[in-house]
């Protein structure tokens, strides 16, 4: 009798790691879930100074214009012929997005002006450039 609550003590006061492991796996994959929607353009751009009234915070769409005049798009360079499939396939995936287009100081109007007309022919609206605010 003596050895059989002696047993039921040593397995009361065992820790149950259960609870704090089913925590620290749903903040994982909170974690993992929210990481995949930060979209970065993949390139260090140097804005343009400019006051705008009303920022435009719904991009679905970045794209990015280097200051020697490449595109980039989820982190990857785009050539100027795989412009108009790149965004197909990004407006197809979120059609209610706007575009943002990260322009740097040192690009030229006309790549700009490039990646606009190209959304704009498949149908994104609105479309933004992003500027440094002073």
């Amino acid at each position: 009798m003596r050895n059989r609550t002696k047993g039921s003590e040593q397995q009361g006061q065992a820790i149950d790691l259960t609870p704090m492991l089913d925590v620290v796996f749903i903040m994982l994959i909170f974690f993992i879930v929210t990481a995949s929607f930060i979209k970065l353009p993949g390139v260090e751009v140097d804005k343009v100074n400019a006051n705008t009234p009303d920022p435009y915070k719904k991009a679905g769409i970045l794209v990015a214009v280097s200051g020697n005049d490449e595109f980039w798009i989820d982190k990857k360079r785009v050539e100027s012929t795989g412009l108009k499939l790149n965004l197909t396939r990004l407006f197809n995936d979120n059609p209610k997005g706007g575009m943002v287009i990260q322009a740097d100081n040192e690009s030229t109007i006309e790549s700009v002006a490039k990646v606009a007309d190209v959304a704009r022919d498949i149908g994104i609206t609105p479309i933004a450039i992003s500027v440094e605010k002073d």
